[in-house]
């Protein structure tokens, strides 16, 4: 039997396995887990516990344990080929915090989770308490979000103190798994790491004032932090007796869901540019040397090879676009026909989606503008190509920021799938964009793993020869920007930018003059 190489997902809502042959150089075998569905004694929707506070967003740990058991005795039970994986590596939703005992116990039974931002009290302590925005930016790269982890540890420490006494080791989703498959092993890795706003990526060391401030025993509990391109150990004895897997099969690092999402969307060097349009939006690329930006809106992440991730995340992508859909009644084939009506830059009408506040910028109480409808001009047809526009433009108003001029972008998620959306993207970003095939972050672990594999094994490989042969594109829905639409969309983003800082407060131009002189003269 070849060698083969397992990936697993550990996301919000589910988990995914993904098994490699790298002689093949194919995806073997698949298979996932819906929370909600297949564990309904943990009561979640989507992935999260039911009937929480206001702004509360956990799950309880051992639910992620019965998933991975779910998935492993699958595996065994549909095939023989759980003997031949040489090593798993873990993609985590990042930022996610388990705190376990000193006898491997959880001393908490949830997880705040990378959505919960119930902790934006405990991110303004310490704010101030590191003396400021740019102060907390030298320190550790990052402005404090209520989506990163130190901000969860320091509510456990003010608000569940015998909770934090009670815990020996704080880690993160990906790490706690890693823990559970070796049988105890405390590990961290830079990838994830970075995203505690605790760690700094640039230093690659823990902020000691940080850690003070939150409490002056935190150091004793965070695990020490290693390179992401290593194996931590091997597959304890017990799984590998109950499942058959072979006692060297190794564990991997692991890293965050973004860092495997990357290598998932062949994603490794600079100039290749990875968006994901769900619910959110993310993009991100692959750089030698760490950005870090000055407003902390671009995420200073390392990733899973030895290099550095820049990334974005807006809150509103998604979102704003299938309600309008679920509100009208439309498919989405009705919402490209409505586009058709409509010319691009839609007369300088605006619409900006901050439908669920918005992340970047960063305006937690941020809601929707609807900027320069004339009364007739609110329809379906209107709203259709201003929402569209609109989402794509906020998306590029924080990528913009980023040092990085991309030459092509990968998109995944579900709104990849629609040709309006890889156009409008190709058109505002001036870019080629493509939508790539395949399983994503379980993906990019499983060719991880390989890599991490081979080279422990005097077998060293250059990386994008494991990942180019398991990265399919779309063809049917590649789009190259329309030089046309190009210049008409420079001049609505310049538009759209106007319209945000005069709503910000900030200093700009005037985006009423600016839509009379490009759009309606």
């Amino acid at each position: 039997m070849e060698d083969l190489f397992a990936g697993v997902d550990v996301s919000t809502q589910g988990q995914k396995i993904v098994i490699i042959d790298l002689e093949k150089r194919s995806v073997i075998y698949s298979d996932s887990i819906n929370y909600d569905i297949d564990l309904p004694k943990y009561n979640t929707l989507n992935g999260v516990l039911k009937d929480t506070d206001f702004g509360v967003s956990e799950s309880n740990p051992n639910m992620w344990i019965d998933s991975l058991h779910l998935l492993f005795e699958r595996l065994k039970t549909s095939s023989d080929i759980i003997q031949s994986i040489k090593a798993i590596s873990i993609a985590g939703q990042q930022h996610g915090l388990v705190a376990i005992d000193k006898d491997g116990n959880l001393a908490k039974s949830t997880s705040k989770l990378w959505n919960d931002f119930s902790t934006a009290e405990e991110c303004e302590v310490l704010t101030k308490e590191i003396g400021g925005p740019e102060q907390m930016i030298t320190e550790v790269a990052n402005s404090q979000r209520t989506g990163y982890t130190a901000s969860k540890i320091f509510h456990m420490y003010r608000k569940e103190r015998e909770l934090y006494d009670k815990t020996d080791h704080f880690l993160l989703v990906h790490n706690y798994i890693n823990w559970y498959l070796t049988g105890g092993k405390i590990a961290m890795e830079e990838g994830d790491a970075s995203g505690t706003g605790i760690w700094d990526p640039v230093t690659k060391t823990w902020s000691e004032n940080l850690m003070n401030i939150i409490s002056d025993d935190l150091v004793s509990k965070l695990p020490i932090v290693s390179s992401a391109t290593k194996s931590i150990g091997y597959i304890s004895n017990s799984l590998a007796n109950q499942y058959g897997f072979d006692l060297e099969c190794r564990i991997d690092a692991g890293s965050g869901d973004n860092m495997y999402s990357a290598l998932g969307t062949g994603n490794i060097e600079p100039g290749t540019v990875t968006i994901s349009l769900g619910t959110s939006g993310t993009a991100f690329a692959i750089l030698d040397q760490p950005f870090v930006d000055k407003d902390g809106e671009i995420a200073c992440f390392c990733d899973s090879t030895g290099k550095y991730l820049p990334l974005l995340c807006i809150s509103n992508m998604a979102g704003g676009y299938n309600t309008f859909l679920e509100e009208n009644n439309l498919s989405h084939a009705d919402f490209e026909t409505l586009l058709t009506q409509t010319p691009p830059g839609n007369n300088g009408n605006l619409i900006i989606p901050w439908y669920s506040g918005e992340r970047t910028p960063d305006i937690p109480e941020a809601c929707p503008i609807y900027f320069g409808f004339q009364y007739e001009e609110i329809n379906k047809k209107s709203i259709a190509r201003g929402l569209i526009e609109g989402h794509v433009l906020n998306l590029f108003a924080g990528f913009s920021k980023m040092p990085v001029k991309p030459d092509i972008i990968h998109l995944t998620g579900g709104l990849s799938q629609s040709k309006s959306w890889c156009q409008m993207i190709a058109d505002i970003f001036d870019c080629e964009t493509v939508p790539v095939k395949g399983e994503g972050a379980a993906l990019g672990a499983a060719i991880h793993a390989a890599w991490v594999w081979k080279n422990e094994n005097g077998l060293s490989c250059d990386l994008s020869q494991l990942v180019n042969p398991f990265i399919a594109f779309e063809e049917d829905l590649r789009c190259k920007p329309d030089k046309k639409n190009v210049k008409i969309y420079q001049n609505l983003f310049l538009s759209y930018e106007a319209l945000v800082k005069r709503v910000r407060g900030l200093e700009g131009s005037d985006p009423f003059k600016l839509r009379k002189e490009f759009f309606l003269s």
